[in-house]
């Protein structure tokens, strides 16, 4: 995989810019809309899968409607910060389901997680009984989000509208 992504010309970009939007098109219809025919746009989206920057295809879930509301921004700090440390901390966030994200941070604080949950109760439960008990966690601080103003994957926005 090239690191140099200058390589992208203008058909690259609008296979990812189609693919972000609705990654169940067809060939022939990707192929319409970038102005390609179908060969070279398949070698393409191939090229593109090959080199990684296509990392795979999935279903975009509304978690709103799947009655998962709740979203809480959690600063961790642990209280030992060596490679091992962190790798056994990144293990366990990862098992964790509720965890959406998590990030490693340059702060004052360590990392910081995005939990999404169905309410408040049970993100209570989330932070007491999974968070706080991650390997080498020192203390937390909870946000809880009121509303998801905006809310983007990479080229394709997903805003909520009241």
């Amino acid at each position: 995989m090239q690191n140099d992504l200058s390589y992208l010309d203008r058909f690259d970009q609008a296979i990812l810019t189609v693919l972000a939007e609705d990654g169940r098109i067809s060939v022939a219809d990707l192929a319409r809309r970038i102005g390609l025919s179908k060969s070279p746009t398949q070698a393409r989206l191939k090229r593109l899968e090959a080199d990684g920057i296509i990392t795979g295809y999935r279903a975009m879930l509304d978690p709103i409607r799947l009655g998962l509301d709740h979203v809480a921004f959690v600063e961790v700090r642990l209280n030992d910060t060596r490679e091992k440390a962190l790798a056994e901390f990144n293990a366990a966030v990862r098992r964790i389901a509720e965890i959406e994200q998590a990030h490693m941070i340059a702060s004052n604080f360590d990392y910081l997680l995005k939990v999404r949950t169905g309410s408040m109760s049970q993100y209570r439960s989330v932070l007491a009984e999974k968070i706080s008990s991650l390997p080498h966690v020192a203390n937390t601080s909870t946000f809880v989000a009121m509303e998801a103003v905006k809310e983007t994957g990479l080229l394709g926005p997903r805003g909520h509208e009241p």
